[in-house]
């Protein structure tokens, strides 16, 4: 429940909204860090699809990542999409593209800022490539929780070798 408040905490009288927690009303965990994973997404770059992840470890967020372009680049909402321009498939050629995606970002922002990610549980929008997988299963990740499904045969077939637990979340 939200409701408008006159004031934010500073007293600074800008129109702030103030979230009222209701008893019982807290959302589980995985709801809470898929909400997250999300609104990350909403920073993507991407014109085909936009992808977030978060990593997180005993119920702490280590690290969050979107797919897009590398830092400092121009991105495809400036410059259009290479892909489109090639008619390349969703799913093949992954290496015809400027983006990075969510899964990368993650894992090189972590890296980035010193922080470990072994034993942790992803958080992503969408189930992680085969190329993602890899990277995921050599950072020592776990746990992958998803929403939306990726046709990648090889990924899950790695997936499963690796014994990597699999939850698809909604």
């Amino acid at each position: 429940m939200t409701r408008p408040c006159s004031r934010d905490a500073r007293g600074s009288g800008q129109g702030v909204m103030v979230l009222s927690v209701e008893t019982g009303s807290r959302p589980p965990w995985h709801e809470y860090f898929m909400s997250i994973t999300r609104l990350v997404a909403e920073r993507s770059t991407c014109l085909r699809r936009k992808v977030g992840a978060i990593l997180v470890r005993e119920k702490r967020i280590l690290a969050t990542g979107y797919n897009g372009a590398p830092e400092g680049l121009e991105h495809c909402l400036d410059i259009g999409c290479l892909r489109e321009r090639l008619r390349i498939p969703s799913g093949q050629r992954h290496e015809l593209c400027r983006a990075l995606h969510a899964e990368q970002n993650v894992l090189i922002q972590a890296a980035r800022y010193g922080t470990a990610v072994a034993g942790s549980e992803l958080y992503c929008t969408n189930l992680p490539c085969i190329i993602c997988t890899k990277m995921l299963i050599n950072a020592g990740v776990h746990t992958i929780y998803y929403s939306e499904g990726y046709s990648d045969e090889m990924s899950m077939d790695m997936l499963r070798e690796a014994d990597m637990q699999l939850v698809q979340l909604d």
